[in-house]
Parts: structure tokens; sequence; C-alpha cells
């Protein structure tokens, strides 16, 4: 990339300035705005929004998947895809049976498009985290059995705190990247957050044996082996390794996707399932019928970018909701509730 002067007072940093048939993005650098000039195949590129519409399909390799990480349509894509090849006079992606893959000037663009990406992320944060106003808005991502039966009570509390802060919740299995700016805080489950990423292990989520207490009524056999099981998929893998450890010979005659999906059926008594203490212990129509061994348990992380921190809004909301979750101790670690109509608890 090719650094020039750049003599502009109110910078757009979502939008490249189109100049000589090339793009630039502006940075900001020991407070002085630079212009960074970035080329792509030889051609024009007058919008952000192109490329990251142009990174968003080349990560899913879909339409539908970039979609969804958009919020738009699968039309819409279709339709800007080809017309930013159109505008620029060559192909990006070969349209397959399976998806969209990159080109040879596809992957060209890709590796332009991803440093470009990156000075504008940099320069987003670095603005944002010199914010002190208690306003704005606050992009937060989790987790959906966290966003249901976790989170609601605590952002509750907080918008009657911070009435000028705005939350954002994104919901959802996949990892938004802080680093480009998807969210600004993430609420994590696991034991290994990103090094990328600052924060702190506000809690443990401990897992427990749940079934609805009509399936219990009618199921009384002691062997959890013996059980039908509610499990899990590919995505949440740590579960799906530690059941198999767990109970080897127990196939699940439902998987799932999401842990609320799986308390949903739980409660409507299709079989047992490994829920975490601190939202299936909330229900009433759930009974705890068995613990688990101790190693079913997830670490809860609440993250944000080294860059951001500091931010008044994301400074208070990271505080508020720490102190919240560390009160939640007895709840998380399912110290709140005896276990109901115990089957077989595990060693």
């Amino acid at each position: 990339m090719k650094q020039a002067s750049c003599l502009c007072k109110n910078a757009q940093t979502q939008t490249l300035a189109a100049h000589n048939g090339g793009a630039y993005i502006v940075s900001i650098r020991h407070g002085r705005l630079k212009v960074w000039e970035f080329l792509c195949v030889n051609a024009q590129v007058e919008n952000w929004d192109d490329l990251r519409l142009f990174l968003a399909v080349a990560r899913s390799g879909t339409l539908s998947g970039a979609a969804r990480v958009l919020g738009v349509n699968h039309s819409t894509v279709f339709r800007r895809i080809g017309s930013f090849e159109e505008a620029l006079g060559v192909r990006l992606f070969e349209r397959l049976p399976n998806g969209y893959l990159l080109t040879p000037a596809g992957e060209e663009m890709h590796q332009g498009a991803l440093r470009v990406e990156e000075e504008i992320a940099g320069l987003s944060r670095k603005v944002t985290g010199q914010d002190l106003r208690l306003s704005g808005t606050v992009r937060v991502t989790t987790i959906d059995m966290l966003a249901f039966g976790l989170l609601p009570r605590h952002l509750a509390s907080f918008r009657m705190a911070y009435p000028g802060i705005e939350i954002e919740l994104v919901v959802g299995n996949a990892t938004l990247n802080l680093n480009r700016r998807e969210a600004d805080v993430a609420l994590r489950v696991g034991n290994d957050p990103p090094e990328s990423l600052v924060g702190r292990r506000v809690g443990q989520l401990v897992f427990a044996a749940y079934g609805s207490a009509d399936y219990c009524r009618r199921n009384t056999e002691p062997d959890l082996a013996h059980h039908d099981w509610i499990g899990f998929d590919a995505e949440h893998a740590a579960l799906v390794r530690r059941f198999s450890d767990f109970l080897p010979d127990v196939t699940p005659i439902l998987r799932a996707n999401s842990v609320a999906a799986a308390l949903a059926a739980a409660k409507a008594g299709i079989g047992l399932a490994s829920l975490p203490c601190g939202i299936a212990d909330l229900e009433p129509d759930l009974v705890r019928v068995a613990t688990l061994p101790g190693d079913f348990t997830l670490d809860l992380w609440l993250l944000t970018h080294e860059d951001l921190r500091r931010t008044a809004r994301i400074r208070a909301f990271l505080d508020f909701l720490t102190d919240a979750l560390l009160n939640e101790a007895p709840l998380l670690e399912g110290r709140l509730r005896d276990v109901g109509a115990e089957v077989m608890p595990a060693t």
C-alpha cells in the first residue's frame, strides 16, 4: 500500500474516496490524517460497503451465509455482487453448485480488501476508544442460551442505570469478530478466549441433567444410559465430547445446535438433556434429575477489544455486567436448587 498526504478535515470511515482509478481509506496516526492507497485489479472501488459485501461472500462461500451476516436478504446479495462485478469488469467468484469460489481476480481482490478492512476497523476502534460520553450504542454478541435465559434481567437493570446507552444484542452460535468491529462486547463460553481480546472470566456454567416432571414420572429407570437423551451437534463440540465420554453407548434421539432448543425439547418431555443450571434451574417445568461429572462446566468470559476498553459506554457496560454475573455465582454453579427426582448422581 502506498502512503499519501490528506488535507481532509472530515473523514468518513465507511466510504473509500475514489481518485485516479484507485481507492483510498483514511486512518489517523499520531493525531494526523493519512490516506492509504488501495489498488485492486486496477479497478475503481468507490464504496466500502461493496468490499464488505464481497468479504462476507468470500468468508461464507454462499449468498445465504453472507446475507445472514449482513442482515439482508439473499436476493440483495445476489444483485449487489453481480453489480459489483459488472462495475469492475471482472468476475470475482465462480458460481458452483455448492457455493461461491474466488476466481484468481477474486483472490487478488480478497487480499487487498482484507487490508482495507483491517485499516478501517483499526481507525474505528481508535476513534471510538476516545469517546467519553455515557451515550450511544453498545453492540453485544452472545449465544442463544445466555441471551434468552441469563441476560434480559441484567439488560433491564443496565437500561435503568444508563438510559442514554442503547444495546444492540446479536444472538447466534457463530462467533462475531471483535477485531473487525462486528460487535463491541462478547459474552462467550469456553476455556480459551482469543488472545487478541481483553476481559475477564465472570463465572462458570455448571451443567446437570434435566427432564420434565411428566417425563420423570413416566421414566423411573435409575440408570441414565437407559433414558432418552437430547444432545447437541458439532457447534457445541465440547458438550458433545463430554457427553460421549460420560455415556459412550448412548445415542441422543434428538440433536440441536441450540441450547435453548434443547431446553424446550426437555420441557416438552422428549427426554433428558444436559443443561446449564443457571438457566434450567429457573424453569419451573424442569426437574434436575442428576448431577454430572465435574468436567461438564464452561467458563463464562466478558470480552472486548483493547482499543475499546476505555470507551465510556463500553466500560460502563463491562463493569455493570461483570458485577451482575459475579453476583450470580450461586445460580450459575447450580447451588440454588437441590437435585429433585434424582435418577443417578454422577461421580
